[in-house]
C-alpha cells in the first residue's frame, strides 16, 4: 500500500516492499484508466500478444472510478481470468492513480501503461534484454510513436543521446521533458527507495519522477519508438493547457528542482521557457478560436512576469526573440 511521505520529501510518497517470501513475476503490467474503456481493448490485446504466463507477468487494470464508462466489462470479456481488475472507491487523478498501480504491483520490473496507449509486439522482450544487459539501470525509456484518436500516426518523440549509454546525468531532461509514461519500465525496488510519483504535481508529476530516477539510480534509453502514446483534445494534458494549469505545474516543479539544488538545472532558464510557452501557447489558443483559453494563459504570461518581477526585462527579451 501507499503510505507516509518519504522523509524530507515532501509530496513523494512511500512505497512499501514486497513481503518477504511473495512469489514474484519478472513484470508488472500496470494498466491505470479513467473514462477510456473504448481504447482498453486495444490496449490490452497489444498487452497479452505477448504474455508470458502468469508466473512471469502480472496484467492489472487499476480504475480511478471511472464515470461514463465500464472498464470492468472490457476486462472480463477479453481478460478471461487472465488479467486482475481494482476499481477504486473514488476518483483521486492521475498522479496518485500511479501510485496505486504502483503499490499493487508484485513484479520485480513495473510498466505503467495508459488505459489508451498500447505496445509494440517486442516491448518486452526489448526491454527485459535492454534491463538483462544494464543491471545498474533503474529504468529503461524508449522513444514512441505518438497518435491520434483514431490510431493514426501523428509523430514520434525524440531520442535522448545522453542515455545512449547507462547514464545519471539529467540535463537533457531538464528543459523540455522528451518522454512518455508508457515508454519508460522502472525497477520496483527503486519506487521503494526513494518513493512514488510526487502528489503535488499533476502535469509534470512524470517529468520529475524521470529526473530523479536518472540522477538516484541512472537510466538508458532505446533508440526505437516501442509504444503508441494517445493524444487528444478530451485528454487530462489539453484541458490543463487550457487553464493555463500545466504551466503552473511547471512552477512548482521548478521550485522543486531549484530548492534541492539540483546539479545543471538552470533555474533563471527554466523560467524563461515557462514564460515563452505561456505566450507560445497563447498564440496557439487564439489562432484555434478559443478566446478563453488564450486569455488565460496570456494572463499566466503576465502575472508570471509579474511574480518573478522581471516584467520589463522579460518583455524586452520576448520582443527582441520575436523580431529576430
Amino acid at each position: 500500500m501507499v503510505s507516509a511521505e518519504i522523509a524530507g520529501e515532501s509530496g513523494i510518497p512511500r512505497i512499501e516492499p514486497i513481503p518477504p517470501g511473495t512469489t514474484r513475476p519478472l513484470w508488472s503490467v500496470m494498466i491505470p484508466t479513467f473514462n477510456c474503456a473504448k481504447y482498453l481493448r486495444q490496449t490490452l490485446e497489444s498487452v497479452l500478444a505477448q504474455d508470458p504466463g502468469s508466473d512471469k507477468m502480472q496484467i492489472e487494470v487499476v480504475d480511478d472510478c471511472s464515470t461514463k464508462d465500464d472498464p470492468e466489462s472490457v476486462v472480463q470479456e477479453l481478460g478471461r481470468n487472465r488479467i486482475l481488475f481494482y476499481r477504486k472507491r473514488s476518483n483521486e487523478g492521475a498522479t496518485r492513480n500511479f501510485n496505486t498501480c504502483i503499490s499493487r504491483s508484485r513484479g520485480h520490473i513495473v510498466h505503467i501503461l495508459h488505459g489508451d496507449d498500447y505496445v509494440d509486439r517486442d516491448f518486452y522482450l526489448k526491454f527485459g534484454l535492454t534491463f538483462d544487459n544494464s543491471p545498474a539501470c533503474a529504468a529503461v525509456f524508449s522513444r514512441a510513436f505518438v497518435v491520434d484518436e483514431q490510431s493514426e500516426l501523428i509523430g514520434m518523440t525524440p531520442y535522448v543521446d545522453s542515455l545512449r549509454q547507462v547514464s545519471d546525468d539529467p540535463r537533457e531532461l531538464m528543459i523540455v521533458n522528451p518522454l512518455r509514461t508508457p515508454a519508460v519500465a522502472v525497477k520496483r525496488c527503486f519506487y521503494e527507495q526513494h518513493g512514488g510519483f510526487d502528489n503535488t504535481l499533476v502535469h509534470v508529476a512524470d517529468w520529475e519522477m524521470w529526473v530523479r530516477i536518472v540522477v538516484r539510480g541512472a537510466a538508458r534509453m532505446l533508440n526505437k519508438p516501442l509504444v503508441f502514446h494517445r493524444t487528444f483534445s478530451a485528454s487530462d494534458t489539453s484541458k490543463l493547457a487550457r487553464k493555463a494549469d500545466h504551466l503552473r505545474d511547471c512552477l512548482r516543479l521548478s521550485e522543486k528542482w531549484h530548492t534541492q539544488n539540483l546539479e545543471g538545472f538552470d533555474h533563471a532558464a527554466f523560467d524563461w521557457m515557462i514564460i515563452r510557452w505561456g505566450f507560445s501557447e497563447g498564440q496557439r489558443f487564439r489562432a484555434l478560436g478559443d478566446h478563453d483559453a488564450a486569455a488565460a494563459n496570456f494572463k499566466f504570461w503576465r502575472d508570471h512576469c509579474t511574480l518573478r518581477q522581471r516584467g520589463r526585462v522579460y518583455l524586452e527579451q520576448l520582443l527582441r526573440a520575436l523580431i529576430s
